[in-house]
């Protein structure tokens, strides 16, 4: 973009020269013609300079708002991936069995407390004098369904695999499973789809330069995603400034 302003520009100032070189050296009989065509020529160059411009704030724009609404879907997969991991101990890489979890499992309620027993060993090595000692005690309050906690009486989970802007019929790319950190095996999974597809029926010019941003206030590389599967990171490869987290 910056190239192609500098080269307009360029072609303003040499047409505004010529202008000038014309009014000072040619006879007025050619004089009018060739300033009227030159005119138009800046005047054209000036307009596409401006749509140019214009063009990219708008494209910009757009593409903001595009990426919010990306951004909130994959935070509802990130919380439902989430609560997976929290009951059954991994994560899923099926939507429609992701779907069927959010649906059918309960979250635990649960209350911690510490409490004050009877240390029998201890009371034993000091010949019966009471030795108490402190333990941690987890009681089961309640259940609670995984929907109503994480979406209340929203039914928007049901379509949290559909791009909600972009090319029609796009789906989010999800897969899981595990990375080996020292030995252990950790859960992982990333959800993400192309700046490409969100970003559809725009500019192809401005969609590839979107493609190879590289900015702290960008979304860097060619997709929109959550999660990994080379690290342990749920975060999403957005900054601040499209999100709160």
């Amino acid at each position: 973009m910056l190239n192609l302003l500098l080269v307009v520009f360029a072609l303003v100032a040499v047409a505004v020269g010529l202008v000038w070189l014309i009014d000072r050296f040619i006879p007025d009989t050619f004089r009018k013609y060739i300033l009227i065509v030159l005119y138009i020529l800046i005047g054209f160059l000036a307009y596409n300079t401006f749509m140019s411009v214009y063009g990219e704030i708008q494209f910009n724009q757009r593409k903001q708002v595009a990426y919010k609404k990306v951004i909130n879907s994959l935070k509802d997969i990130r919380d439902a991936q989430l609560a997976h991991r929290a009951v059954k101990g991994i994560f899923q890489k099926d939507f429609d069995k992701l779907i069927e979890f959010i649906e059918t499992e309960q979250f635990t309620i649960t209350q911690r407390r510490d409490v004050t027993v009877l240390d029998v060993e201890m009371t034993r090595r000091f010949g019966g004098v009471e030795t108490f000692k402190e333990i941690v005690v987890i009681d089961t309050l309640g259940y609670v369904l995984v929907r109503d906690s994480l979406f209340g009486n929203d039914l928007r989970y049901k379509t949290m695999m559909n791009v909600p802007v972009g090319k029609p019929g796009t789906t989010f790319d999800m897969t899981a499973g595990t990375i080996d950190q020292n030995g252990v095996k950790i859960p992982v999974f990333e959800a993400k789809v192309l700046k490409k597809y969100i970003l559809f029926g725009e500019d192809p010019n401005l969609i590839k330069i979107e493609e190879e941003v590289v900015s702290v206030d960008g979304v860097n590389g060619n997709a929109l995603r959550v999660g990994s599967m080379e690290e342990v990171n749920t975060n999403g490869n957005w900054p601040k400034n499209y999100s709160n987290d």
